[in-house]
Formats: structure tokens, C-alpha cells, sequence
């Protein structure tokens, strides 16, 4: 499943990143573009704005006003799985998979305590970005587990 995001709906899209979804943010694109880009991709729109909703076959309506609403819409409405392993998987801010690296290519790339205090690093290969399991990942987990046990998923 593939997403593209309205400009009114980045948080939204970058948690779907975090779940390992394939999800574009539109950001200064008008409707038509959003349109054409998820038709030539198969992507799936996620939208605020109704009208443009109503102009796209594989489009969904986003009312929630709240992250964790939001991202119970979209996971009830496709059916999707939370996977654990397929979290961090892409960038946040590219939407590339990242890559697994060795320890010491990152030394000097992450604070020290993070490089002392983790074994296992992954990279962006577009923009460069390092990802470790951090305190961030504890509390990104909690979140979608919480909506897994909302909805009777697998985590």
C-alpha cells in the first residue's frame, strides 16, 4: 500500500514512514498535481480537504483532528498491518528505506552516548540520515501498540 499525503496532513505522513508505509507528502503541490502523481504511482490520497477527496477514486477523507485518530482512520480504512518489523524502515524525511551500516561507520555521525550505548545503526542512503532504537523507538512502539490493541491487530 502507497500513500500520498496533503500538505495539511505531514505528521500523518511521516508516521506512516515510521510503519514502514511508502507515503509521499505533497507539500506545494496543487490538487490536480496530488491527482495525477497518485494516479501515475497507485498511491492512495490522504486528505483534509474534501473536494479534493471527492475528485480522486483512491482517496480518503481525513476528519481527525488528533495523530492517533488519524492514524486509526487510515489503518482501519486499508486494513493495514503494524508490524514491528517493518518500523524505521524508511526515512522520515526522504521516504527511502534505509540501510543497515556497520557501528563504525557512525561514530562521528551520532552523539557519543548513542554510539557507547547502541549496537545496531541504519542510514538513509539519499539524504544521510543515522536511525538507532532510542528512547524515540520505545515511544513510537507504545503509541502503535495502543492503537493495535485498539483495533485487535498484530504488533
Amino acid at each position: 500500500m502507497k500513500f500520498i499525503c496533503d500538505e495539511m496532513l505531514g505528521t500523518l505522513a511521516k508516521w506512516l514512514r515510521i510503519m514502514g508505509y511508502d507515503t509521499e507528502y505533497a507539500k506545494n503541490m496543487d490538487d490536480g498535481e496530488i491527482v495525477a502523481r497518485a494516479e501515475r504511482e497507485g498511491r492512495a490520497i490522504l486528505t483534509r480537504d474534501k473536494m479534493l477527496a471527492k475528485r480522486a477514486a483512491n482517496s480518503l477523507y481525513i476528519g481527525e483532528r488528533t495523530l492517533e485518530e488519524q492514524i486509526e482512520r487510515v489503518v482501519e480504512h486499508f486494513t493495514l498491518e503494524i508490524d514491528e518489523e517493518r518500523l524505521l524502515s524508511r526515512c522520515t524525511i526522504c521516504n527511502v528505506e534505509v540501510e543497515k551500516v556497520e557501528k563504525g561507520e557512525v561514530r562521528e555521525k551520532v552523539p557519543e552516548h548513542v554510539w557507547e550505548s547502541h549496537d545496531e545503526f541504519w542510514r538513509c542512503p539519499k539524504c544521510g540520515r543515522i536511525y538507532w532504537t532510542g528512547s524515540h523507538w520505545d515511544n513510537m512502539k507504545d503509541m502503535l501498540e495502543k492503537i493495535k490493541n485498539h483495533h485487535n491487530l498484530p504488533l
